[in-house]
This record gives C-alpha cells, sequence and structure tokens, in this order.
C-alpha cells in the first residue's frame, strides 16, 4: 500500500510539474506572492507581468535608496561629482541609526566607498553623506528627490527623507518602486556595487555583507536593493537577467526576510518560465540604398537602428513580423539621420514596435550652380 501511495505522489509530481510548464505564461493569481503588495515588471519595456495591490501606498524602508543612488549616478553624469571626491560626515549623518557603518561626525571617506557602503549594507549614515555631498543638506536633496518622482510619474510617492527610515508621510507603492528600480539600473555602474556579497570598508578594518541574500541563491540574480523597518515589514526589489531578459520583482510589507526572498523569487520565476526578450531583426527586404529624385546623387544610403527589445510569451517569438514602408517620394536635398520611412513589427497582427528608417548621408538639390561647377571640375580633369 505504501509503495503505491508512493508512485501516485510522484506520478502527481510529475503531472504537476508538466502542467506548471504549460501554463507558465497564464495571468498568475494573486496568491502567487504572500505580501500584501507586489508588482512584477520587464525593465526593457515597461511591461508589467503581475501586480497585487501594487498602487497602495506604504513605506518601504531602505528600498527608499534606490532613488538617492539615482540622483547619485545622474550627479555622476552631469559632472557634479566624482569617484574620487572626499566626503567628510556631517554631525547630521553620523547621528543615523538603523543599518549603518558608525560614521563619525569629521571622518573623510570617498564617494566610492559611500556607494558601496549605501548598497550593499544599507548604510543610512552613508546615503545621508552622499545626499550632502550632492545638495548641501539632506531636506535639499529630498526636495530633488521628489522632483526626480513627479518626472518618472510616480504618482503614490512621497520622501521626507533620503535613506528610508520610518517617519510620517514617507510612502511610496510597489509600482513606484519598479519605475525607479528601471530608471536606476540604466546605470550600468550600479551592478558593480549590489552584486558584491562581501567586502570590507576603512581599508579592511570594517566588513560589510550584502543585505540580499538572493545574491546566494537565485539563478541570475542582479540585485537591486532590500529593506526592513517596524513600519515597512520586509521589502525588496530584486533584478535579475537569463539571456537578456532583466525582469524587476518588488514585493513590500512582507512578514519576514525568508518571505520577502520566497516571494520574489517566485515572480522572477513566473517571469522566466514564461516570457523571453527577443531583440529586432531587420527586415530581409530592407534596401542598402534608395533612389532619390532632383538630387545631385541618384541614391542615399539607408540606416536603421533597432535598440530595446521586445517581451513576448514563451514559444510565440517565431510569430513577430516585420513590415518594411519607405517613404513614397524621395527628394533632395537630404540631411544625414532625415526619415525615409519605418519598419513596423506585429506579433498576432498586434503591432509591438516601430523604428525610423533614416539616410546615411547627406544629398544636396540638383541646381544650375553645382552642375556648372561639377562641368568645372570635369573640364580642369581634361
Amino acid at each position: 500500500m505504501k509503495k503505491l501511495v508512493k508512485s501516485v505522489a510522484a506520478l502527481l509530481s510529475l503531472t504537476t510539474v508538466g502542467l506548471s510548464c504549460i501554463v507558465a505564461s497564464a495571468a498568475p493569481s494573486a496568491d502567487l506572492v504572500s505580501a500584501p503588495s507586489a508588482l512584477l515588471m520587464d525593465s526593457a519595456t515597461g511591461q508589467v507581468l503581475f501586480e497585487k495591490e501594487s498602487h497602495s501606498q506604504r513605506p518601504c524602508a531602505s528600498i527608499t535608496k534606490v532613488m538617492t543612488l539615482l540622483l547619485v549616478f545622474e550627479a555622476f553624469d552631469s559632472g557634479k561629482i566624482s569617484m574620487t571626491d572626499e566626503v567628510s560626515a556631517s554631525a547630521h549623518a553620523a547621528s543615523m541609526g538603523g543599518s549603518d557603518i558608525w560614521l563619525e561626525e569629521g571622518e573623510i571617506m570617498s564617494v566610492d566607498d559611500l556607494i558601496k557602503a549605501t548598497t550593499v549594507a544599507s548604510a543610512n549614515d552613508a546615503a545621508v553623506a552622499l545626499a550632502e555631498h550632492i545638495s548641501g543638506s539632506e531636506e535639499a536633496f529630498v526636495s530633488q528627490m521628489n522632483k526626480r518622482a513627479k518626472e518618472l510619474k510616480m504618482n503614490d510617492t512621497v520622501f521626507k527623507n533620503c535613506n528610508g527610515l520610518d517617519e510620517e508621510g514617507h510612502i511610496t507603492s510597489a509600482y513606484d518602486v519598479a519605475v525607479m528600480s528601471r530608471e536606476l539600473i540604466k546605470h550600468k555602474e550600479i551592478f558593480d556595487y549590489c552584486t558584491i556579497w562581501m567586502d570590507t570598508l576603512r581599508d579592511g578594518a570594517t566588513q560589510i555583507v550584502n543585505t540580499n541574500k538572493l545574491l546566494k541563491t537565485y539563478n541570475g540574480i542582479t540585485g537591486l536593493k532590500t529593506g526592513t523597518t517596524n513600519e515597512a515589514g520586509c521589502c525588496i526589489t530584486a533584478t535579475a537577467e537569463r539571456n537578456g531578459f532583466v525582469p524587476i520583482a518588488v514585493v513590500l510589507g512582507a512578514d519576514t526576510g525568508k518571505q520577502r526572498f520566497a516571494d520574489a523569487a517566485a515572480l522572477l520565476d513566473y517571469a522566466f518560465a514564461g516570457y523571453l526578450s527577443v531583440a529586432p531583426q531587420p527586415p530581409k527586404e530592407l534596401p542598402s540604398v534608395v533612389d532619390v529624385q532632383n538630387g545631385m546623387q541618384k541614391q542615399v544610403g539607408v540606416e536603421l537602428k533597432l535598440d530595446g527589445a521586445f517581451l513576448v510569451e514563451k514559444g510565440k517569438e517565431s510569430a513577430i513580423t516585420s513590415k518594411l514602408k519607405l517613404n513614397e517620394e524621395i527628394k533632395a536635398p537630404i540631411s544625414k539621420g532625415d526619415s525615409l520611412g519605418k519598419v513596423l513589427y506585429y506579433l498576432d497582427d498586434k503591432k509591438i514596435g516601430e523604428y525610423d528608417i533614416t539616410s546615411a548621408n547627406d544629398v544636396s538639390e540638383i541646381s544650375f550652380g553645382e552642375v556648372l561647377s561639377l562641368l568645372f571640375q570635369y573640364l580642369v580633369q581634361f
């Protein structure tokens, strides 16, 4: 009898595995995660693949530092700061509680190390030191955080500080967390920090360990940030990459750290089981040159710059088709980069992408003066 029970259980297990492969791309139920609020987003397209109370406003603890780090990397881009800048910790920065690296007032640390401390150890004091270095005060920096949130249409978010310590009115949502996470990972340098498992500061005197335990357990994990406070519960925004597909899984308000990691893994599993990221390919009929009317040259070169990717359900990638649409009349004058037409991409007759076909060079309009000049050059040669 026991053997029969084991055989039936094994059969049921195999059947369950088979079914999971079949229905992987079906819409998941809310019980995919146990946390009260969650969202799964494709980082390339911004498409939402799963949501549960995704616009519910909640505290997010140190997930706040995603916006802090975004402003830090944007300050690099503008040339406002550099990695080698030395920052002197203020009394305010040194006074932060919770997770920190025990900065002392007047202690000097490089921006590089402060980013490492903020990202890996979720150091509240390091985040404030960075904020003050960029904007002069945490208050001014938080104003910039809220301004950037509005630019990103993070309508559920109000920041009160730069590190995520519990404060009345400091709120966001799972959707908004995914939006700012998507923006942050456009700065590929962040992965140099959030993939660190263990490192040291102060010439080896201070050891830091990453708070994201998925770095040790999940295949393809690349980041991004955890957060935990009494009011926020256990939170995470997790990114992973497989075959060019980078989903973002956000979990807010989990009861335990173990639960948030399990929920994030379940969301990422769902994404990888059901979807593929497919890079657009140029149509075979795309010409290298097209004819030009009234031009000093009869043809102009063609360019098609394809970027981004299409998110498709597994098994449907071969159903992507393209349609070439060149302008009916292409007349000189033409400047490099002018539109010559479009390439449209479809999946199941639904348009999923559109790219401009542009001119690769200039073509001037034919004129008496230019013809005369060419004739003169020709005669001079002979």
